[in-house]
């Protein structure tokens, strides 16, 4: 009996299901715009950083600008990809039985 009514529960993300549903994804959206803007900042600098760098044979900061838009050039990649890897990681651990 105590099996049967585990098996039972399941689960269905929905943002309208809850009061303040529509505002999270709102907070969530436009904190995914400020990070994107703050990686296309980084990626700036970065770029600038090693120019600079590279011209004035400055090789710690060519390799700072260098390391800096890999960085932010990683973390809008990963920003860009999150719900996709959420969604995926979700959808495989539904698939578990």
């Amino acid at each position: 009996m105590i099996g049967q009514i585990l098996l039972d529960v399941t689960l269905q993300p929905s943002v309208t299901s809850l009061p303040g549903g529509a505002l999270l994804q709102q907070i969530t959206n436009g904190l995914g715009a400020w990070a994107l803007i703050l990686a296309l900042i980084g990626l700036i600098v970065g770029a600038a950083m090693w120019a600079i760098g590279a011209h004035s044979n400055n090789y710690q900061q060519s390799y700072s600008g260098r390391r800096t838009v890999l960085a932010s050039g990683g973390a809008a990649l990963v920003i860009g990809a999150a719900p996709a890897l959420v969604n995926f990681f979700f959808h495989a651990g539904q698939g578990i039985h």
